[in-house]
């Protein structure tokens, strides 16, 4: 199955995507209703539509998709080692994994209030290395008698609603700026999230989960309709369960929660390919650049560069004389 949201006729509507059409989920229900109630409780809901689904449905073409989900939080993991591979080599000049990243799937907190969708123009701030980040998403739902706290991994895999298409577009000078100060990414991140252009429910996964857990489901982005990258979900270190499992530690996995995958290898991003090429090839991106990307049983999304924003200035920190009390 698949869940949407999105505009019609100036209102905003939740539901279903059937076939070519979208109709929306009895009793006026939304997709966060949806996720806290959980994957069993899907069919149950759909047969509820069963016979006026067809007379409800509004065409595909006629409506404004949203982003499927509005985020409790994000985390976007770096589990492709091959990404990380280019991306040190553009960073520091030599190719390196870290011992430590073998250890546990390591994550970052992006913003859940910069989540755009499939069809918007992205507004980056003023970046000379603008790179997008070709990534699948899993949507976490409700579980009867889990709180999502210290999950295993296996206990994680059932908390996994579905999932959607992830952008993780990056400013990569802001970013570098912010981490050599051992911090972030920020700035140079939570500009903007592209999710969409639904979730595609778990269970449409099922018949190609590998016995390790992995979803051997094809990726690809393009730019102005050039294919720059492409590579299998698969090739992750670890499995969404173990993410899953690993988020939840110390901590919970709730309703409505996003966890990305970390961006593919093999033209995943710019940044990998600058890494290996050793100059800025291909270019980063620019105003009128068009991303689109494209996944296996999930779909496409498509979003243009848009102007940078301009901002306010901030200055720069003051020099403070490291006095202990007041005189």
């Amino acid at each position: 199955m698949r869940i949407a949201r999105w505009t019609h006729a100036g209102a905003v509507g939740e539901g279903f995507v059937i076939g070519d059409g979208v109709v929306p989920f009895p009793r006026g229900l939304s997709v966060a209703d949806v996720l806290a109630a959980g994957l069993a409780d899907l069919p149950m809901l759909a047969a509820e539509l069963e016979g006026d689904a067809a007379a409800s449905a509004v065409p595909l073409a006629d409506v404004e998709l949203l982003a499927p989900v509005v985020p409790a939080s994000v985390r976007d993991f770096v589990a492709f080692e091959e990404h990380v591979e280019g991306v040190t080599a553009s960073v520091d000049g030599a190719s390196h994994v870290a011992d430590e990243w073998y250890t546990y799937p390591t994550f970052y907190f992006t913003n859940p209030h910069s989540i755009v969708a499939t069809g918007d123009v992205v507004r980056p701030p003023a970046t000379g290395r603008l790179d997008f980040e070709l990534e699948v998403g899993a949507v976490i739902g409700g579980v009867a008698g889990s709180d999502g706290r210290d999950l295993t991994p296996a206990e994680a895999v059932g908390h996994i609603f579905g999932y959607t298409i992830f952008n993780d577009w990056s400013a990569r000078d802001i970013q570098g700026r912010e981490m050599k100060v051992r911090l972030g990414p920020a700035k140079g991140k939570d500009f903007a999230t592209t999710l969409g252009p639904w979730i595609t429910t778990a269970d449409e996964f099922a018949d190609l989960v590998d016995d390790e857990g992995f979803l051997p489901v094809a990726m690809r982005v393009f730019v102005n309709g050039e294919r720059i990258g492409h590579d299998l979900l698969s090739n992750m270190g670890w499995p969404f369960g173990d993410l899953v499992a690993y988020a939840s530690r110390d901590s919970r996995v709730v309703p409505g929660d996003v966890l990305g995958s970390g961006t593919a290898g093999n033209g995943g991003c710019l940044a990998e390919l600058w890494g290996r090429a050793g100059e800025l090839t291909p270019p980063p991106l620019a105003e009128g650049d068009e991303v689109v990307m494209h996944v296996e049983r999930i779909g496409e999304i498509r979003n243009v560069v848009g102007r940078a924003r301009e901002v306010p200035d901030i200055p720069a920190a003051r020099r403070r004389p490291r006095t202990r009390s007041r005189s």
